[in-house]
């Protein structure tokens, strides 16, 4: 076989099981944000379909995809049918350069990061393209706050993995995972705890989470950028949203926490298990923490994280030039 071909193949197959992957993340989810919520809050959260209400999320998915496709009036047709399929199918790239395991690379390539950040921003093209297409003050109010908050949080975080980037000396995330060992005082997190806090604030603003969640606001906008989706567009949004989370984990697992290296048997297990760490932790905080107001959300980026993040990526550059 050619081996472009043979390229073309691996990267379709990948394709295919990364939205299995998204689809089953999301099921999984559902059903932790729910247990949590039920455990913070001291009530059972479901419990009646299935073992431990374990079915709950697939009957809600079932339910959801079966729900008929409603357009309100005035709206741009292109763009408000264009916005959630461009916040779906990105996203499926942006898996394809996550080294799972030793050999479970589906598109190894030496920039893999920058191919990560770059389709990343089309995300917020997404929504911006939700909300104005959406004819609802609402949606477009969402659709401001995103994009604001979106670009202002994504610059201390790349600045956080591009001090762990002068570190290792390699934008490969393979690389960057070998330099790593299986034990927790072999990882990154070690010589980057300040990379590594501010890039968890800054994924909790990337992924619109509590308490960040401005764009979505229900209290003040309704459901922000997607009030006027149901159906199958807000079922594209909503596995986006988790697809979002899932990615954003994955990288802090491969930068900060060893990747897929693990005291016993390195595998694809050891990375999600990091990486749902993380995930039930962005449930934890959101559970627990209130919303924080808009002006207070970007003056914790522009105030401290960014900042701290110009300071911490200087004295990085600093001790490696002192020991190379």
């Amino acid at each position: 076989m050619d081996l472009s071909l043979a390229i073309f193949v691996q990267i379709i197959v990948a394709a295919l099981l990364v939205i299995g992957l998204m689809v089953g993340n999301a099921v999984v989810m559902v059903y932790m944000e729910r247990k949590v919520a039920g455990f913070i809050q001291r009530r059972p959260g479901p419990y009646e379909v299935g073992p431990w209400g374990t079915l709950q999320a697939l009957c809600d998915s079932m339910k959801l995809l079966a729900k008929q496709l409603y357009r309100p009036g005035n709206v741009d047709i292109i763009l408000y049918y264009l916005a959630p399929i461009l916040a779906f199918f990105p996203v499926l790239l942006l898996f394809l350069p996550i080294p799972f395991g030793p050999y479970l690379t589906a598109l190894n390539v030496n920039e893999g990061i920058i191919l990560i950040l770059a389709f990343a921003g089309l995300g917020v093209l997404s929504n911006l393209l939700a909300g104005w297409s959406s004819n609802n003050k609402y949606s477009l109010l969402g659709a401001a706050r995103a994009v604001s908050q979106t670009v202002a949080y994504e610059i201390p975080m790349i600045l956080a993995l591009l001090a762990v980037v002068f570190q290792c000396g390699s934008m490969d995330l393979k690389n960057v995972t070998e330099q790593q060992g299986a034990w927790p005082w072999e990882w990154n997190v070690l010589t980057q705890p300040l990379a590594f806090f501010i890039y968890v604030v800054s994924l909790v603003g990337e992924t619109n989470r509590a308490p960040f969640d401005l764009p979505e606001a229900e209290s003040e906008l309704a459901a922000g950028f997607h009030t006027e989706y149901s159906g199958m567009g807000f079922a594209l949004f909503f596995l986006s949203e988790y697809a979002n989370m899932l990615l954003v984990s994955l990288v802090a697992a491969v930068f900060f926490l060893g990747g897929y290296k693990g005291p016993v048997a390195d595998g694809f297990w050891w990375i999600f298990i990091k990486a749902y760490a993380i995930m039930f932790f962005l449930v934890w905080i959101r559970w627990t923490f209130p919303r924080v107001r808009f002006d207070q959300l970007l003056n914790i980026n522009w105030k401290w994280l960014l900042p701290l993040s110009l300071l911490n990526l200087w004295l990085t550059a600093i001790i490696v030039k002192l020991l190379i």
